[in-house]
């Protein structure tokens, strides 16, 4: 039996001699190399904290003491620590491990969010709890990678933390010199020279906390020690953990892009994807207009904005995990004459709403958000599906928002929005761009896509969803259905033209990835509301709650957004929508019913 076989949870690792610690490291590490590129997933970071995971384990008692992950893709080896050895041949799949911390798999797990820079929020909060409560006994550990460093709720937890040093917050900071990416700004250079002892003080003593380090962090013996330390100082303390992402995989360590930060099993290659076509196309109209800027959050290679940067390395600006920051330097950027392109994935989006409403659409400023991965992410999990920015995007005054049905209009509404003298946003999916959709007709700047007579169901299909919404129409059509398919390509504002001609049919069915409050469906609904027409708005959508993960494709069937669901909903919709009722038809679908001012 290996050494790893006879770990059941955290006591078992604390119960091992020291001298098979090396063996659990490079049983725990050939299992990752061995079995994460067959599910997906995060390689690359859990690799590099390896030994780091077991010390924390060796001093540290779970629950009892909180350990918390930031970001949660690092948190592999602890889910192999505490007893889920078992369902990691099944992590991200649906029924299996999720690729985060989940409350909900193990009490070991304490935040489920894997967005980054929360974690020493959550440790802030949780030992003042622990104070008020009489816990003392409990540790409140931080493991923050180095990136996580360049989001601004770090340092705004690092001041409370240090300002109430009494308060035995451990912050164990795994230094890889990389987020997705190396790490940008001057946070880098600051910690070369603490690894290089070139400095007596850290910026993290001055800010209150006791400074530990540089410590090895593939030395698990040098690690459980700093740790045992950190402990016993009985105040706010930075542990300095140096380590290599990658660490043990030549692979890992020598893929200069990203150090195998995230791997997938190899699959035939379905066409270009989304984020490839947007690239090309915002390289493209970047040699033509020399005031297009891009910005991103240490995404560059992930939204596709390497070769932009290789090509214009002036004119693309990689802020970190910093959202917010870089949001508002877009509005500055914009203010002084230049339009910038905000690339981020839809989920990220979330922490930048009042930089978007306040500092960018209350100056009504020409910025456009490229926002990929918008809708059904799938695997990663409910904090990465893009399912909220619709609902968002849909308060904030003046904005605009596209949603491209295929490459060519892809290219055709990025160009449009970048045009616009104000903000705007392009919305697209993860994966492969479908095959190209054309229009048949146009209904003010509503694409028709496909008809079989006339005043049955208008389908109106928010950018991706048209591809299945066409093959129902088919299906329908087929079986002697009136059936209309439209996509508006601008989703926000609803477009007049296509409020109007909603008035001529029996049903009107909007087919969406987004939350069902607030988003495309409720615009519409709303739309055909106030022009005084009494025609039925149901919307198709994701719901409202957070989405296990799955295959993107099982969630989109489990939600009714694939040709079944489509041609199901608008089936039923036409036998269960009255005047002035709210009706559920089937799992995912809200039917709202507009009524004039006589009911």
């Amino acid at each position: 039996m290996s050494v790893l076989d006879g770990v059941t949870g955290p006591a078992d690792v604390r119960g091992l001699p020291a001298t098979v610690l090396p063996t659990l490291a490079a049983e725990v590490r050939e299992l990752l190399i061995d079995s994460v590129p067959r599910t997906s997933g995060h390689l690359g970071p859990n690799l590099g904290v390896v030994e780091l995971t077991i010390g924390l384990h060796r001093v540290f008692d779970s629950p009892t003491d909180a350990i918390i992950w930031d970001t949660g893709h690092q948190a592999y080896v602890h889910k192999l620590l505490t007893g889920r050895r078992d369902g990691f041949a099944r992590l991200r799949s649906a029924g299996g491990l999720s690729g985060y911390p989940s409350r909900a798999e193990s009490e070991h797990d304490l935040v489920e969010n894997s967005h980054a820079s929360t974690a020493l929020s959550y440790a802030d909060g949780l030992a003042r709890a622990f104070a008020l409560r009489g816990q003392l006994d409990r540790a409140v550990v931080a493991v923050v990678g180095d990136g996580a460093l360049t989001g601004g709720m770090c340092w705004e937890a690092l001041n409370n933390i240090g300002g109430s040093p009494q308060r035995p917050v451990i912050v164990v900071l795994n230094d890889n010199g990389r987020s997705y990416s190396p790490t940008v700004g001057s946070l880098p250079g600051h910690l070369g020279a603490l690894r290089r002892r070139d400095l007596s003080r850290s910026v993290f003593d001055e800010l209150g906390l006791t400074y530990l380090g540089p410590v090895d962090g593939h030395d698990i013996a040098a690690v459980e020690a700093a740790l045992h330390r950190a402990r016993a100082v009985g105040r706010a303390v930075l542990v300095h953990c140096v380590t290599v992402k990658g660490k043990g995989h030549p692979p890992a360590e020598n893929d200069a892009v990203d150090c195998m930060h995230s791997v997938s099993p190899p699959s035939a290659s379905l066409g270009p994807s989304w984020t490839g076509v947007m690239a090309d196309e915002l390289l493209a109209i970047a040699r033509e207009r020399p005031e297009v800027v891009a910005l991103t959050a240490a995404m560059l290679h992930p939204t596709g904005l390497q070769r932009f940067a290789a090509q214009f390395p002036d004119r693309v600006f990689d802020v970190g995990i910093a959202e917010q920051h870089a949001v508002t330097a877009a509005a500055g950027l914009a203010m002084g004459g230049l339009h910038p392109v905000v690339c981020v994935y839809a989920t990220f989006l979330n922490r930048a709403f009042d930089q978007v409403l306040m500092d960018v659409a209350l100056h009504q400023l020409p910025v456009t958000f490229v926002l990929d991965r918008a809708g059904v992410t799938g695997n990663d999990g409910p904090s990465h599906n893009g399912m909220w920015d619709l609902s968002l995007l849909g308060v904030v005054p003046g904005m605009r928002v596209a949603a491209p049905r295929d490459a060519l209009r892809l290219c055709a509404l990025l160009r449009e929005a970048i045009a616009h003298p104000g903000p705007t946003a392009v919305r697209f999916p993860k994966g492969a761009v479908g095959g190209e959709l054309p229009a048949i007709g146009r209904i003010g700047g509503t694409d028709v896509l496909a008809r079989n007579g006339c005043g049955g169901v208008l389908v109106v299909a928010a950018g991706a969803c048209a591809q299945a919404a066409v093959a129902a129409a088919a299906e329908l059509a087929a079986s002697g259905e009136n059936v209309t398919v439209v996509d508006p390509r601008w989703l926000l504002p609803v477009d007049p033209a296509l409020v109007r001609a909603a008035g001529g049919y029996q049903l009107v069915l909007s087919v969406e990835e987004n939350a069902s409050a607030g988003g495309f469906g409720d615009a519409v609904a709303r739309a055909v509301h106030v022009s005084g027409s009494r025609v039925p708005v149901r919307a198709l959508s994701l719901g409202q709650e957070f989405l296990p993960h799955a295959a993107r494709t099982v969630l989109l069937h489990d939600r009714d957004l694939d040709v079944a669901g489509i041609v199901r909903a608008a089936r039923s919709s036409q036998h269960v929508a009255f005047w002035g009722q709210i009706a559920v038809a089937a799992p995912g679908i809200t039917a709202i019913c507009s009524q004039n001012a006589g009911g």
